[in-house]
């Protein structure tokens, strides 16, 4: 449960990708995600991580059953990440889009995001992300879930801003 209701990950599935889909086709997300187009655009970035030892897990947020959100979860010393940080052989990363134009703007983000990390952090020390620099509202959800700027990357695509947030003693490792 969180203070919005209850919310929970579930894998992403093959029947899920025209939603995913239509939202990487909305302007708001398609300037940082930059997989809109055709459906084959986000099945191609999508399918490799449905396959085991993919390079990320995908997953769907539902928030009280409804679909509302779509995550990666990957490891950042398998990820061009580590390049830029001393990344340990446990540390998370985690790629967030709020789906539905009605899940922005509400505070939703961060929320969601220290749920996710919440419970990520009880099996691993740090939970990184690096969402581009001019994606305002994702930074300040990421800095109110409890992580903290740890500089800027250049990165092919984008200047991002490297997001670290680490375990605590109440994020028992289990």
């Amino acid at each position: 449960m969180t203070a919005v209701g209850e919310f929970r990950l579930r894998p992403v599935e093959e029947d899920d990708l025209p939603l995913i889909t239509a939202w990487m086709n909305d302007p708001a997300v398609a300037a940082f995600w930059q997989l809109a187009g055709p459906p084959e655009v986000t099945e191609q970035h999508v399918r490799p991580q449905l396959s085991p030892g993919g390079p990320s897990r995908p997953y769907l947020g539902l928030l009280d059953g409804e679909p509302i959100s779509y995550w990666e979860v990957y490891r950042t010393a398998r990820d061009r990440l580590a390049d830029h940080y001393p990344a340990g052989p446990d540390d998370l990363g985690v790629h967030l889009l709020l789906g539905p134009p009605s899940a922005r703007g509400r505070g939703l983000g961060a929320v969601l995001i220290d749920a996710v990390a919440g419970e990520l952090l009880r099996n691993c020390p740090r939970v990184v992300a690096e969402p581009d620099v001019r994606n305002t509202a994702s930074v300040r959800s990421f800095e109110r879930a409890g992580f903290h700027r740890a500089g800027e990357l250049r990165l092919a695509e984008k200047r991002a801003v490297l997001m670290i947030r680490e375990r605590t003693r109440t994020e028992p490792d289990r």
